[in-house]
């Protein structure tokens, strides 16, 4: 397994936290301690300090994709507001896209009032548009957002550049709805936080199987009144649920941090994220210690929805990650650290977040979970409290996807559909 760049900058982390040390009751069993299973448990206890949380984690906090992420904490969703208004209208699916927004500064306040330097700097995103094909698409994003009311502006191509300062900048768009964090950071601090608060964490504890009113692992059964499952890109590896939501891997790269003299012309003064409105996607921050993280799509999906730590590891990817960087930058810096990992991606690329008969989900983040998983956790606590609320009327609350086909179709249909975009970004920087 490859560790990533944020997670080797903390050491480590010191003793592991205990295993499960056998069979137990609590009221609430939360199977995941990642961003979504610490966020549920951190609003859970501050709501009712009274409640009983045990938190079951395979290897130890933060070992998915909340402590190897690009470190976005952004106010994006995977469905575009239009799509989202044509299944739930226009009401609801402005309310999604505006409480992710609002969810970015709750992280941040979140992070500060519990003492957690996690490096959270609000510069927003820019995307930039480097061909005509990519300023049509800025331009049509930006006139989506005018017309919903959200919160995206157009950029010239000045404006763009002075912003980041890429090469080959036509245009783009601008979204002041996105922090910069080091991820590893957040989760280790919020695994921090949540035991000061009561709840058990229990790594090294591998859940095998759930069901109403129980957890089984490899350890002993967990008995709760209320069971989560918050497993994103491992959820495949559960009994039952190897349909549910795709594990599909995100690859990263870190350079050494690089002089005054680099930054003075790629800018991201604000510690902007960054992208294009390429159709595979890459993704971009500057560091708290002035190094461009930089990741991308385009590894492939494995046969069965299998997970392994080999598959963190594509050096084509890898390479290719290098080749954007240089072309988008006009440097060739050293690279310092390489790393990757699974996200989850549902069937109809919905996140959802539900409680029903005692068994609650959250998750599907398509690889934009950081604010997400913020948000996901305060529903689901508000569902466990039972208290009515604006956040659990959202369009993505009690949402369930339809399960991936069976194999080999999965399996072709999710590389076809990888290949094909990487062909397509392929013929417009041939024509660029």
């Amino acid at each position: 397994m490859s560790q990533s760049f944020w997670l080797a900058a903390l050491g480590e982390p010191g003793p592991a936290r205990p295993a499960l040390p056998g069979d137990r009751s609590v009221d609430v069993a939360i199977v995941g301690a990642g961003y979504t299973g610490l966020w549920t448990a951190y609003y859970l206890a501050r709501a009712d300090p009274s409640l009983r949380i045990a938190v079951i984690e395979a290897r130890y906090a933060g070992f998915g994709a909340s402590g190897r992420n690009g470190g976005w904490c952004s106010g994006l969703f995977p469905v575009p507001v239009a799509a989202l208004a044509r299944r739930h209208g226009r009401e609801q699916a402005v309310a999604m896209h505006r409480a992710l927004a609002a969810t970015v500064d709750e992280v941040g306040r979140a992070a500060a009032a519990e003492g957690i330097d996690c490096s959270f700097a609000k510069g927003g995103t820019v995307a930039l548009a480097r061909s005509a094909a990519q300023l049509r698409r800025a331009e049509a994003e930006a006139a989506e957002a005018r017309e919903y009311g959200l919160d995206v502006s157009l950029l010239d191509a000045a404006a763009a550049r002075e912003k980041c300062g890429a090469t080959g900048v036509v245009g783009g768009t601008f979204s002041p709805d996105c922090a910069s964090l080091q991820p590893a950071a957040l989760v280790r601090g919020l695994a921090t936080a949540v035991e000061r608060r009561g709840v058990a964490i229990h790594e090294g504890t591998r859940a095998l199987r759930l069901s109403r009113g129980s957890v089984v692992t490899d350890h002993g059964t967990v008995r709760a009144e209320v069971v989560i499952r918050a497993l994103e890109g491992y959820t495949a590896a559960l009994a039952g649920h190897r349909r549910a939501l795709a594990p599909v891997y995100s690859l990263m790269i870190a350079t050494e941090p690089l002089p005054p003299e680099a930054w003075e012309r790629i800018g991201l003064a604000r510690r902007e994220t960054f992208t294009d409105h390429r159709h595979l996607i890459v993704y971009g921050q500057r560091t708290a210690d002035d190094r461009l993280a930089f990741g991308g799509r385009g590894a492939p999906y494995h046969f069965g929805s299998r997970v392994r730590p080999a598959y963190d590891r594509e050096p084509a990817v890898f390479a290719a990650l290098r080749r954007a960087l240089t072309d988008l930058f006009g440097i060739d810096p050293p690279i310092a650290h390489r790393w990757g990992g699974p996200l989850g991606i549902p069937r109809d690329w919905m996140p959802s977040v539900g409680l029903a008969d005692g068994l609650g989900w959250a998750g599907g983040y398509v690889g934009d979970g950081v604010a997400a998983a913020n948000l996901a956790g305060r529903t689901l606590a508000d569902l466990i409290t039972g208290t009515e609320s604006e956040l659990t009327r959202l369009p993505w609350a009690g949402h369930r996807s339809r399960n991936w086909e069976p194999e080999p179709l999965r399996w072709l249909g999710i590389n076809a559909a990888l290949r094909g975009t990487a062909l397509r970004d392929a013929w417009e920087v041939a024509r660029r």
